[in-house]
C-alpha cells in the first residue's frame, strides 16, 4: 500500500507576522512547535522551526496572541511558582515577535516571593523550503552546534543563527537548548532578545529585498472617520497588512511592489501586484509606478518559442468546476495598459509615464495578434496553438481587454502615438459582438454568460469573476468608459448580484450556490474572494446601483469584524447567519494584496473620486445612499497634492482640500 500523501498545513488559526522577505508563523500560544508552517523564514527559506520556551520546566498557560501590526505579535502566558498558595499566577511571561526574526522574552514577578527558577528555550530548525512546507513535507531536523552566545544549523545551501542578548548560562547542542538560571525579585522583570538570521553560501542568486528602513511607504497614509467605525478599522489594518507585503526590486531598489500574499504566493505574481497598485490609486502613484517599472523589465521582449512579445509572465489559474482555467499572463498583460492610463489620471508624472509606453505598446501588440473570432482567449498561446487548440472565451477577460484597448487610445492620442482610432474602434466592435454572443435569457430577464465554448456556445456558469464587467475604467474628465453591457444588462445583472445565489451576505461568492457543484470552500468553486466583492461594490455603485453596493459593502464589513479588521484572501460562502462568523478558508493568505487593496477600494470608491490631472479636473460623485453614514477621508493624493473630502449623511460631497491647479466638479 503506498503511504499515505503528505497533508498541506492549514494557516487559518496561524498568527503570521509578515515583513518582506520575512514572515514568522505560530498558534495563538506564540510556542513555534516545528508543525506544519511553524517557524521563522527568509527568502523562502524556513530560518528556525522549534522555539518552545519552559519556565521551571513548565509551558507558560496562553492567555492571549494578537497582532499589533502586519510585522509584529505579542503572546503572554503565565506561570505558577511552585509552592505558591495563592491561586492568581504571579509570573507572567510575555513575548513580542518580529517577523524580522527577533524575538523578545520578559518574564515579570508580581508575587510576594522571589522567583528562582529556570527558563529554558527549544531550539531546532530543518532549513527547509517553503514550498516544500506548503505541500505538507517536513525536512528532518538538523544537528545544531554551539556558536558564541546561541547555536549553529548547517545544510548544502543556507546556515541558521540563533543568538542570545545575554547570553545563556548554559547550551545544550545536542538538545538545541539555551538556559537562563533566573532569580527574579518581587516586582522585577528580567529579558531576553533573541536573533533568528539566515546565512547563504557566497555566489548564489540576490535574493528580492524587502523596503529597507527609513524607505517610506509608497502611500499617504490616509485618515478615514465615518459613523460606521468598522470601515476605519478595515483601511487601517488592510493598508498596514499590505505593507508588510512590499518587496524592492532587485534591479532598482527604490521600486517597490507588493507579493501576492503569505505565506503560499510571497513573491512576485504581476496580476496581483497591479490590481494591488491600481486598487491604492487614490494615495498615490508610487506603488503603481514601481510595479509597473518592475513588470516592464520582465516583459517578453523578443519571440519565444511558446511566448509572445508583449506578455507579463503569469501562471495557470484553475477556474473552478464549471469553468476552463486561466492564464494570469493574460490579465496582467491586460492590466499593465490600465494601471498606466489611470496612474496618468491620478497624477503620475507625464515623464514617468512616458517611459512606460512603449511597453504599452508592447502589450496592444499582443492583443491585436491574440485575437480569435473577435474575442480574447489566451495570449499567452502561440497563434497556431490558439487555431489548432482553441479555448473558450471568458467574460472577465473580454472586459479586460475593453478596457485596455480605451485607455491604450487614449495614452496613444495624448503622447502623439498612432493607433487610436483603431482601438476605439475595435473597443465599439466587441461591444455589438458581446452583447449579442455573450447574453443568456432566461425567465428573470437574462444575464452574461461566463464565457464562448470554441464553437460559440455561451457557458452558462454565474461566477463571481463576472463583476469584471463592471469595472469599466477611469476615462477622460473622471468619467467612466462604455461598459460590454447595455443598461437595461447592468440593471438586470445588478439584481443577480444581490440575489442570495450570489450574495452570501459576508460577500459574493465565486460561483452560485445554485449549481450541483458549489462548493463553499472552493477558491473558484463558491468560496467569497475580497477582491471580487471589491470590484462589485465598486462597479455597482458607479454604474448607479448604489443599494445593491451598499447591501455587498455590509457584508464585507460585517465579515472584517469577525476577522479584526484584517481580511483573509478568502473565506467560504456559507449563508450568512445569526449568530455564525464567516468560516475561514484554510488555504487563504493573510495577508493578501488583492484582498487588502480591495478592502481600502470598497470604502474609498464611495466618495467617488474620480480625477482626471491631465485634463485639470477631478470629478466628485459620491454614493448618494451614504451606506457608511457621513464619511471624511483625508489624506488621499491627487496631482502628488493632498486631497481630502467629506460626504455628508445624505450623500453630497464637500473638497475640503485639494491641489489649486485642479478643478473641482460635483455631480
Amino acid at each position: 500500500m503506498a503511504p499515505p500523501r503528505p497533508q498541506p498545513p492549514a494557516v487559518h488559526h496561524a498568527l503570521l507576522c509578515v515583513n518582506a522577505p520575512a514572515m514568522a508563523a505560530s498558534g495563538p500560544d506564540g510556542q513555534l512547535r516545528g508543525h506544519g508552517l511553524h517557524g521563522f523564514y527568509r527568502n523562502g527559506v524556513r530560518v528556525l522551526a522549534r522555539m518552545e520556551l519552559r519556565l521551571g520546566g513548565m509551558e507558560p498557560l496562553p492567555l492571549q496572541g494578537t497582532l499589533t501590526s502586519a510585522a509584529q505579535a505579542r503572546f503572554l502566558g503565565a506561570v505558577r511558582v511552585p509552592g505558591d498558595l495563592d491561586p492568581d499566577p504571579a509570573l507572567t511571561v510575555e513575548r513580542l515577535r518580529h517577523a524580522d526574526g527577533v524575538e523578545t522574552v520578559t518574564v515579570r514577578n508580581t508575587g510576594a516571593r522571589p522567583a528562582r527558577l529556570p527558563l529554558e528555550i527549544a531550539l531546532g530548525t530543518d532549513l527547509g523550503p517553503v514550498g516544500e512546507i506548503a505541500a505538507g513535507h517536513r525536512p528532518p531536523d538538523l544537528p545544531g552546534q554551539v556558536q558564541s552566545a546561541g547555536l549553529r544549523w548547517s545544510g548544502p545551501v543556507h546556515s541558521a543563527v540563533v543568538s542570545a542578548k545575554p547570553s545563556p548560562h548554559a547550551v545544550l547542542a545536542g538538545a538545541g537548548v539555551l538556559r537562563w538560571d533566573l532569580e527574579v525579585q518581587p516586582g522585577a522583570r528580567w529579558s531576553v532578545e533573541l536573533r533568528a538570521e539566515l546565512e547563504s553560501a557566497p555566489g548564489g542568486p540576490r535574493p528580492p529585498a524587502g523596503r529597507g528602513t527609513g524607505v517610506p511607504l509608497p502611500w499617504a497614509e490616509p485618515e478615514v472617520r465615518s459613523d460606521d467605525p468598522r470601515a476605519a478599522l478595515l483601511v487601517d489594518r488592510s493598508l498596514d497588512a499590505l505593507s508588510g507585503l512590499l518587496f524592492a526590486d532587485p534591479d532598482r531598489l527604490t521600486d517597490l511592489y507588493p507579493a501576492a500574499g503569505a505565506p503560499w504566493r510571497f513573491g512576485l505574481a504581476p496580476a496581483d501586484a497591479l490590481w494591488a497598485a491600481r486598487l491604492t490609486l487614490p494615495l498615490g502613484t508610487r506603488l503603481a509606478a514601481g510595479t509597473l517599472r518592475a513588470l516592464a523589465r520582465r516583459q517578453q521582449l523578443t519571440p519565444a518559442p511558446g511566448r509572445t512579445e508583449g506578455l507579463l509572465p503569469g501562471a495557470l489559474r484553475h477556474g473552478g468546476p464549471e469553468l476552463p482555467p486561466t492564464c494570469t499572463a493574460t490579465e496582467a498583460t491586460l492590466l499593465f495598459v490600465t494601471v498606466l492610463a489611470e496612474a496618468w489620471r491620478w497624477g503620475m508624472p507625464r515623464m514617468e509615464v512616458a517611459e512606460l509606453l512603449p511597453a504599452a505598446e508592447r502589450v496592444l501588440a499582443a492583443l491585436r495578434e491574440g485575437l480569435v473570432d473577435g474575442f480574447v482567449t489566451d495570449l499567452s498561446r502561440p497563434a497556431q496553438e490558439r487555431a489548432a487548440h482553441p479555448v473558450a472565451a471568458r467574460a472577465e477577460v473580454q472586459a479586460q481587454a475593453h478596457r485596455a484597448a480605451l485607455h491604450g487610445a487614449e495614452l496613444l492620442e495624448a503622447f502623439g502615438r498612432p493607433g487610436a482610432e483603431e482601438w476605439r474602434s475595435w473597443a465599439a466592435g466587441l461591444r455589438g459582438r458581446f452583447r449579442e454572443r455573450f447574453w443568456i435569457d432566461d425567465l428573470s430577464g437574462g444575464r452574461p454568460a461566463a464565457g464562448l465554448a470554441p464553437g460559440g456556445h455561451p457557458l452558462p456558469a454565474l461566477a463571481g469573476s463576472l463583476v469584471h464587467l463592471l469595472d469599466t475604467g477611469l476615462a477622460v474628465d473622471g468619467d467612466r468608459h462604455e461598459s460590454l453591457l447595455d443598461r437595461e444588462q447592468t440593471r438586470l445583472f445588478a439584481q443577480r448580484l444581490v440575489a442570495p445565489e450570489l450574495d452570501s451576505g459576508w460577500g459574493l461568492r465565486t460561483l452560485t450556490a445554485k449549481s450541483p457543484r458549489f462548493n463553499p470552500l472552493g477558491h473558484r468553486g463558491g468560496a467569497v474572494r475580497i477582491h471580487e466583492t471589491a470590484l462589485a461594490i465598486a462597479g455597482l455603485a458607479e454604474a448607479g446601483h448604489e443599494n445593491e453596493a451598499g447591501a455587498l459593502l455590509e457584508g464585507l464589513l460585517a465579515a472584517s469584524a469577525h476577522f479584526e479588521g484584517r481580511l483573509p484572501e478568502m473565506y467560504a460562502g456559507e449563508q450568512r447567519a445569526p449568530g455564525c462568523p464567516p468560516v475561514p478558508h484554510p488555504a487563504a493568505c493573510r495577508p493578501a494584496a488583492v484582498s487588502a487593496a480591495g478592502a481600502v477600494h470598497a470604502v474609498f470608491a464611495l466618495a467617488g473620486v474620480r480625477p482626471d490631472v491631465p485634463g485639470g479636473r477631478v470629478l466628485v460623485r459620491p454614493a448618494s445612499t451614504a451606506p457608511l453614514g457621513e464619511l471624511e477621508l483625508t489624506g488621499l493624493r491627487v496631482a502628488g497634492e493632498p486631497f481630502s473630502v467629506r460626504v455628508s449623511r445624505i450623500g453630497v460631497a464637500m473638497v475640503e482640500e485639494a491641489s489649486a491647479e485642479l478643478q473641482l466638479v460635483a455631480r
